[in-house]
């Protein structure tokens, strides 16, 4: 599926339709330059499992946040790592009871094959290409 979105409004609703498809063990690998709207994506994602989309902030300096709620949110930025780095986090113990929502998913070797993969493409303005396929390259 290919959308554009024309606002951040409309990438974090994109987000919130997408979460109320996703059950626990959920893998999303959020892909992206920055500032492409992966956080925001990932607002909308909490929102609609049931977190606090207010709590969502970008990750990049603590790397991993947990947001409770009917379906808990793991959201990891791997940015600031390398692959060794990205491998002793044990991101696959993050998933039971989880979805977890990876930013930087090119820095993580084990990304599960079933995971959802949502590479967004910023246009003019706030409008957004974004993409969102299973992953199946690995």
């Amino acid at each position: 599926m290919i959308v554009t979105t024309h606002s951040e409004a409309e990438t974090t609703a994109l987000g919130r339709d997408l979460a109320r498809e996703l059950s626990p063990g959920t893998v999303v690998l959020l892909e992206g330059p920055l500032g492409a709207g992966k956080t925001a994506f990932a607002r909308g994602l909490a929102e609609g499992l049931g977190c606090n989309p207010e709590d969502v902030a970008s990750p990049t300096f603590t790397i991993v946040h947990d947001y409770p709620g009917r379906v808990p949110l793991q959201h990891v930025d791997l940015y600031r790592l390398n692959d060794a780095e990205t491998d002793d986090l044990g991101l696959e113990d993050l998933l039971e009871g989880h979805v977890l929502a990876v930013e930087w998913p090119d820095r993580w070797r084990r990304a599960p094959r079933d995971a959802v993969r949502v590479t967004l493409e910023p246009l003019d303005g706030d409008r957004r290409r974004i993409e969102i396929a299973r992953y199946s390259t690995r």
